[in-house]
């Protein structure tokens, strides 16, 4: 009997992961490539055969998503499997009516049939778009659980830009590791907090396998999720954040309705700084979405370290890339922090970008008021390392989750800007914890 062919479309996470639980050692299929897009240089790769498996002796193809119809012509394919996320309904519709038009069914993975179950207590931490606050709720609910004296680990959301066999099961637990694995900056923007705030975290490409290394040594599993995207593990608590600056994005974003739809407990983030209008707009998609969920509204609670560097000066503002780019923000965490402490200007890096920085700038024009800080390559560092230091600010406002410094060297002081969630009636998060327990 033939195998149904089949093409993933995705951005190097759970394109792999889906792949993992539906297809490897399945017979019944052959999955033909990867297709990749969102992630620059994942293209033109393999997914290796040490993590394909036995019936992909040569790994599988990875092609940039542009060449999908060549593709589907080529191998007569019979279904297409999207498999990536933070992209609107309407861009999901569009790409399904592309490849029915050339011929294959079109689908999407169910959230539940690609959990893995675990043996701890396991609570995942999602949201309707990037850069709503999951990193800044996994610390508080870190720190809930190491008072409670649980051993916490933190599974993230796949970044592997690196080898994928080297990276199919990542352990970090201090700043030797991150040096080690080559991480990125977008790799390090979530891994540090954790380090930070002294636990464990672990990532990579099989998560299974990740899963169970975890387990050896928790008390408790949290798993930090990467853009929208629904949890890789059955959840037995599951928290999602919903963002009121962006007002009508947690019903009209994929896969983040389906997290406002099946989560335990949904956090209006940001309240402090979003119009009340928006607020009570988002708490109403939430009550519709999903009735027999718990609604709270929090604050994130931004703070600069420094602000005497900030007053009165000429600030280049640099905020985290994913947050800007296909999170389609204008400002973030840092903006804010600018403008709070007496900021004379918000400089414009625009005219001053190199490289791929400007390229991104050219993509995302909706990131002009602030700089992301990108860097998914040694080239691309030194392109926002040489763009930093030829615009003409009195300071650079850091409102990433990183220090810079530790990376990259600059002409100008660094002032640190630092994000905490806070409840604005305190004690929910940790009960449903509890309950957890």
């Amino acid at each position: 009997m033939s195998r149904t062919k089949v093409v993933i479309m995705g951005a190097a996470g759970r394109d792999f992961h889906n792949f993992n639980c539906l297809y490897r050692d399945n017979e019944a299929y052959e999955v033909v490539a990867f297709t990749a897009t969102q992630i620059p240089d994942i293209e033109g790769r393999v997914y290796p055969p040490e993590l394909a498996g036995s019936l992909y002796p040569d790994g599988i193809p990875i092609v940039p998503e542009d060449e999908l119809e060549a593709v589907i012509r080529e191998h007569q394919v019979d279904e297409v499997w999207f498999s990536y996320s933070d992209v609107s309904h309407a861009y999901v519709m569009n790409k399904a009516s592309q490849v029915i038009g050339w011929g294959p069914h079109f689908g999407v993975c169910s959230a539940t049939r690609t959990m893995v179950a675990s043996t701890k207590p396991l609570i995942a931490i999602t949201a309707v778009r990037t850069g709503v606050g999951k990193s800044q709720t996994t610390r508080y609910v870190s720190r809930i659980l190491k008072a409670l004296g649980k051993k916490v680990v933190a599974i993230r959301h796949p970044m592997p830009y690196g080898d994928l066999a080297k990276q199919a099961c990542q352990r970090f637990e201090t700043y030797e590791d991150l040096d080690r694995h080559q991480c990125t900056i977008e790799e390090r923007e979530e891994y540090e907090p954790h380090i930070d705030n002294g636990f464990v975290v672990y990532a990579g490409v099989d998560y299974e396998r990740i899963l169970r290394e975890a387990e050896k040594e928790a008390d408790v599993i949290l798993w930090d999720g990467g853009n929208n995207d629904t949890p890789f593990y059955k959840p037995d608590l599951h928290i999602t954040l919903v963002d009121p600056h962006r007002a009508g994005h947690e019903l009209s974003y994929y896969p983040g309705e389906t997290n406002l739809r099946i989560s335990d407990l949904l956090i209006v983030n940001k309240v402090d700084t979003a119009d009340p209008v928006k607020v009570e707009q988002v708490l109403d998609s939430c009550r519709t979405a999903n009735p027999d969920a718990r609604v709270i509204k929090c604050r994130s609670k931004i703070t600069a370290e420094q602000p005497e560097l900030i007053a009165g000066k000429r600030a280049l503002v640099v905020e985290d890339g994913p947050t800007l780019t296909h999170g389609g923000m204008s400002y973030g965490a840092g903006w804010f922090a600018a403008k709070q402490a007496g900021a004379a200007e918000i400089v414009d890096a625009r005219p001053y970008a190199v490289g791929s920085i400007k390229a991104t700038y050219e993509k995302y024009p909706n990131a002009s008021a602030i700089l992301p800080a990108m860097g998914y390559g040694d080239q691309q560092v030194a392109e926002l390392e040489a763009t930093i230091n030829a615009t003409p600010a009195d300071v650079v406002v850091e409102g990433t989750p990183i220090e810079l410094k530790r990376i990259i060297t600059v002409n100008k002081p660094i002032a640190n800007v630092t994000y905490e969630l806070e409840e604005v009636e305190p004690g929910v998060i940790e009960e449903m914890v509890k309950a957890v327990l």
